[in-house]
């Protein structure tokens, strides 16, 4: 099985939106229909830009009131002594599983795969493992995480910094609690994205008011407004996140800081 094929069936399965849109239909009667490896490749491209404009939002810090419209974050709860313990736990399985990744070529050799390789800046460097991210829409597994995360220094070596970990996007907060305490840490996803329609990618750099028209960054973020714009709307594009920074620091609240300028909630 290629690894496109893989990846599209990831999003299918855990985040379907991505891969099939929200039920819209579009006319074809001018355009040939695409083949089954022309959609894929479509819904990979896309994919790619998605994350990619999602990374750097998140690397933006504390956001504004227009980039909350399009960030949905599990709620603050007071951490429990059993949930810290918990937390320890499961960074002191994290790092062993994850400490032969740091050269990323050993995460290659293990199926990891760097997402956006064309994007040579990123905050965050995720090298995503496909299948793993399938089999975490049915079970937790910390040795096994969806990515692992690595930042660049000044002369261009990667460090190790953690691992993502990912979730359905109708996972209930109950689910994700089993998984990591939401006292400990907050699970974020991202909603309401207004995006080009297929075919039509060069509009992602249209911006309307001195604003972005679509992404993360876009006062947009409604059906209406979406399509007015001749958009495509998701609701809610991908799954549950979360990153486990082992590398970060040695207490709870560094390792489970959420990047969006609030620190973890360790007791």
């Amino acid at each position: 099985m290629s690894w496109i094929t893989i990846r599209t069936l990831v999003l299918t399965i855990a985040f379907p939106t991505v891969a099939c849109g929200q039920g819209h239909t579009h006319s074809t009667a001018s355009k040939p229909a695409p083949t089954k490896a022309g959609t894929m490749a479509d819904s990979a491209d896309r994919d790619t830009t998605m994350m990619g404009m999602a990374d750097h939002a998140m690397g933006l810090g504390a956001h504004d009131d227009v980039e909350m419209l399009h960030m949905v974050m599990t709620p603050q709860r007071t951490a429990t002594h059993d949930d810290s313990l918990k937390a320890l736990r499961l960074v002191a399985a994290v790092r062993p599983a994850i400490a032969r990744y740091a050269d990323p070529a050993s995460a290659e050799a293990d199926g990891y795969r760097l997402f956006a390789p064309s994007v040579k800046t990123q905050r965050v460097y995720h090298y995503t493992n496909y299948r793993n991210a399938f089999a975490a829409a049915f079970r937790f597994d910390p040795a096994k995480p969806t990515s692992i995360l690595y930042t660049r220094d000044a002369d261009g070596r990667m460090h190790l910094v953690g691992a993502m970990y990912t979730s359905p996007k109708r996972a209930s907060l109950s689910r994700l609690d089993e998984r990591i305490p939401l006292s400990i840490a907050r699970w974020h996803k991202h909603v309401n994205w207004c995006i080009p329609k297929r075919g039509e990618a060069s509009r992602w750099t249209e911006r309307q008011n001195g604003q972005p028209v679509f992404g993360p960054q876009s006062p947009i973020a409604t059906r209406a407004a979406c399509d007015s714009v001749g958009g495509m709307f998701f609701e809610s594009p991908f799954g549950w996140m979360v990153h486990v920074n082992v590398n970060a620091g040695s207490d709870l609240a560094s390792i489970f800081a959420d990047d969006h300028g609030h620190p973890g909630h360790a007791p």
